[in-house]
């Protein structure tokens, strides 16, 4: 009898993260960088928040360092790319 994998609420989030991440790449190759740019920042606000309230114990693969490291990081780059998508200008 093999064993059964495994699923904890932090594995299910890094996947949506990651699904969310592809989405967002994609929309920027696809020339709407601006969308693309926010979808990939709404992401890591998303894993950031989710890094923050899912229980040590059930944050399987969100899990790199310790939690406020993690939680910062994630929070911070976020920002950054969400900000980057709606203060930059449109180019003609």
């Amino acid at each position: 009898m093999s064993p059964t994998p495994r699923f904890t609420l932090g594995s299910v989030l890094y996947a949506g993260v990651l699904v969310a991440l592809g989405t967002g790449l994609v929309l920027i190759t696809a020339d709407a960088w601006r969308a693309g740019t926010g979808v990939c920042g709404g992401a890591m606000l998303a894993a950031g928040v989710g890094r923050m309230l899912v229980p040590e114990r059930m944050s399987g693969l969100l899990r790199v360092r310790r939690r406020t490291s993690d939680a910062l990081l994630m929070l911070a780059l976020g920002v950054v790319l969400v900000g980057m998508a709606l203060l930059i200008p449109r180019q003609p």
